[in-house]
């Protein structure tokens, strides 16, 4: 039996909560400015008009990488659930993704849908992480790293293999 779509959609929010308040918010201020720099544009001053529609634009762009993220969280999720319903509870997994909250919050939710919660939440608990833990733990050593190839590789393109390690 397939699942509902308004389920899956619920499911998509509630993996990464996070990167979609954040690209709400990035749409929401590159809306604004998008607006402004119409009214600025027909006020006659386009210079500032181009600045605000450069920044409006780049906010979009962080919008399209905030849901690219989600996206990314959603397919871990699922590979995840999948695991623990096979397999039953395996902790080494969850060791795999407790660097970032965004990861961690997909793999309580998966820990949830198979009966696994309070051995999941437990579990990153033991590893020291808390609620407010939000930064992954690469960026929080070096904020550099954030645009290492690396970084974004495991980020947005998370391979199948890493979590069947």
């Amino acid at each position: 039996m397939r699942t509902p779509l308004y389920t899956t959609i619920i499911r998509y929010i509630k993996v990464a909560p996070f990167p979609h308040a954040t690209a709400l918010t990035l749409l929401f201020v590159a809306t604004t400015l998008y607006i402004e720099a119409h009214f600025i544009l027909n006020d006659g001053v386009p210079l500032y008009a181009i600045v605000l529609f450069t920044l409006s634009a780049l906010l979009g762009w962080g919008v399209i990488l905030c849901q690219a993220d989600a996206f990314s969280r959603f397919r871990e999720f699922k590979r995840i659930k999948d695991i623990f319903s096979r397999r039953g509870f395996t902790p080494r997994i969850l060791k795999l993704v407790s660097t970032s909250r965004c990861q961690r919050d997909a793999a309580l939710l998966a820990a949830k849908e198979t009966g696994h919660r309070h051995l999941a939440a437990t579990y990153f608990k033991e590893l020291g992480y808390r609620w407010y833990h939000i930064i992954p733990d690469v960026i929080a050593q070096n904020p550099m790293n954030f645009f290492s190839s690396k970084f974004l590789r495991i980020t947005f393109l998370p391979r199948k293999d890493t979590l069947q390690q």
